[in-house]
């Protein structure tokens, strides 16, 4: 039977962890199998920034966490949090489990897990969505140029825009989040100079990735201004702005997966972060022992990191309505491949 090196590693240490565990029961003492996971294949953690419940995003990285268990013949486990102390206890949970590798996603780890990557060395971390300056070796970090997809769903909203008024309705008003207003502002205004681009709505409140109530009320309050081409950036909160696009003849744009379904006839396309590509790459390369300074560290076109709902291979029936539309189409797809060949840089408004 012909296996992969990667699994080749994964056994050798498995065989390793029972030879110790071997040695340690004719030595006369003790070892509880249940902290002993090599001896079953290498463990791997995944710990969520908020509760999963219906985030595309936050499913994602669980997806690709169970891929990589599968690939290396090992188990997965996930931890949701919810706020910023179940953040921490979870990530202390994990550290003491031992397992390969830890992926946290969300850039609310950012602190915590530069901290306790520091006070535990032998552990290897890979943080997602955000970066930290000063990170020790054996935190990996992995970051999305979301400006590149998100200018693609520009180009769209600037050539379909009858109002030439456009915005961004936004979970947080946070650096990371401009990224997505900026390149969708940035596309619009590369295919039709005289669009005018409004400053975001902010969703806010208590759970601003999960309240379509508030996403909602800031929608409509959007709306009102005469915007009719909005790029809707809330996750799980995102189906409160569908309902009101579909209240008030605006058309949104969604992000972290398939959303046009949410409001048939409303949605023109969506987003697509593929942060199980992301764990699967990373995690991969970590078992084949990269350094964090060799590691794949930013996800966008290129590397199959991002990508937006009307190129993907089911999007005929996506039911988005930018399906309908294959002149303009044509030139997401060129904009597409003048990206990934390098010919257009989007600009990170972080940088």
């Amino acid at each position: 039977m012909i296996i992969s090196s990667r699994r080749a590693k994964a056994a050798l240490t498995a065989t390793a962890a029972v030879a110790v565990l071997a040695l340690t029961a004719c030595s006369g003492g003790s070892a509880d199998s249940g902290d002993a996971a090599p001896a079953d294949g290498p463990k791997f953690v995944y710990i969520t920034s908020d509760p999963i419940g219906q985030n595309a995003f936050l499913q994602s990285g669980k997806d690709g966490i169970e891929a990589v268990a599968t690939e290396f013949e090992g188990t997965a486990k996930t931890f949701e949090s919810k706020d910023d102390a179940t953040r921490r206890s979870n990530l202390e949970a994990a550290i003491a489990e031992a397992p390969e590798v830890v992926v946290m996603l969300g850039f609310q780890f950012g602190d915590v897990a530069l901290e306790l990557a520091e006070q535990n060395p032998q552990q290897k971390f890979l943080l997602i969505d955000t970066f930290m300056e000063g990170a020790p070796e054996n935190l990996y970090q992995a970051t999305f140029r979301e400006q590149e997809p998100w200018c693609w769903l520009g180009v769209e909203a600037g050539l379909l825009t009858r109002a030439s008024r456009l915005g961004s309705v936004l979970a947080l008003d946070i650096p990371l989040l401009s990224k997505y207003s900026g390149g969708f502002a940035e596309g619009a205004k590369s295919v039709n100079p005289a669009v005018e681009t409004v400053a975001p709505q902010i969703i806010g409140g208590d759970n601003p990735f999960a309240d379509t109530a508030r996403a909602k009320e800031q929608a409509l309050a959007f709306a009102a201004t005469g915007v009719d081409q909005v790029f809707a950036v809330g996750a799980a909160a995102n189906p409160g702005i569908m309902e009101a696009a579909a209240e008030k003849g605006f058309f949104a744009y969604g992000v972290d997966t398939n959303q046009c379904p949410l409001a048939p006839g409303f949605v023109v396309d969506g987003s697509i972060k593929s942060v199980n590509a992301v764990v699967e790459t990373v995690v991969g390369e970590i078992m084949d022992g990269k350094a964090s300074t060799d590691a794949t560290s930013s996800f966008g076109l290129a590397e199959g990191g991002m990508t937006i709902v009307s190129l993907t291979d089911g999007a005929a029936d996506s039911q988005c309505t930018v399906m309908d539309s294959p002149e303009v189409l044509d030139q997401v797809k060129q904009a597409f491949d003048d990206i990934v060949a390098g010919k257009i840089k989007v600009t990170d408004p972080l940088a």
